[in-house]
């Protein structure tokens, strides 16, 4: 089961048979501009259905710079989120307390 947290209270996704669930991190959401959202999530098992979960967590070197890609600033006419060291931004996710999303907002472009 797929739970998402939604306005400070988490609902119940119900699986689709044969379907596949991408859930995405906050550095493809800065990456896509926005255009792709992170989602704040958690799973766990029933006791009447059996589920499958792969995690695959890939992320850049601590030194890379992130941004949104040139291409989707260009066909969104703005950026929303600045070039980063992704390690300063790892620094923040970790160095504060969660609070949702919130950890976006220190690569955000007010």
């Amino acid at each position: 089961m797929l739970e998402r947290n939604e306005s400070g209270s988490t609902i119940e996704i119900p699986p689709i048979p044969g379907a596949l669930v991408i859930n995405i991190g906050d550095t493809l959401q800065i990456l896509s501009n926005g255009r792709y959202k992170s989602d704040e999530h958690r799973v766990r098992t029933t006791s009447a259905q059996s589920r499958v979960s792969v995690p695959i967590f890939t992320i850049p070197n601590p030194t890379e710079i992130i941004g949104p890609l040139p291409e989707v600033v260009a066909r969104d006419g703005v950026a929303r989120y600045r070039d980063m060291v992704f390690g300063d931004y790892m620094n923040n996710f970790f160095g504060n307390a969660h609070e949702g999303k919130k950890s976006l907002d220190y690569a955000q472009i007010n």
